[in-house]
């Protein structure tokens, strides 16, 4: 799938964002090794803490249908510059795919791509103790 296609899923997905207290809202397109696309949209709660991200839920559909071999991401949201994945979103992404492509888009055009190893460099992963 062109890098285009996602972008504007990912804007259609913002859309459907529940956004009240911040107004903050953010759509994500998250592209599998084998073409699917799952997308999510930010679900905030009053408690904040209970608020699930955009990119979390795209990758949480995809866990749940089976789908774990990512290769890229898009973020839409109407910032400038265009926000990049919250710590919280690195995390979870580097689960389940270390050389991820994450791009960031606003909805005026601008483009920002990254690795997921340059937002997360030290990524948290379980180790066994030797």
């Amino acid at each position: 799938m062109r890098e285009k296609e996602l972008i504007e899923k990912a804007k259609r997905a913002r859309l459907r964002a529940y956004a009240p207290y911040s107004n903050f809202k953010v759509g994500a397109a998250l592209l599998t090794r084998s073409g699917k696309v799952y997308t999510g949209a930010n679900v905030e709660n009053s408690t904040y803490g209970l608020t699930v991200c955009a990119e979390r839920l795209a990758v949480f559909k995809a866990v749940n249908k089976g789908d774990k071999d990512f290769v890229k991401i898009v973020v839409a949201t109407d910032r400038n510059p265009p926000a990049t994945p919250c710590g919280a979103c690195r995390q979870v992404l580097s689960e389940f795919a270390k050389s991820l492509k994450i791009v960031c888009a606003n909805l005026k055009g601008k483009i920002e791509r990254y690795t997921l190893k340059e937002l997360l460099p030290e990524a948290f992963e379980e180790r066994s103790a030797e």
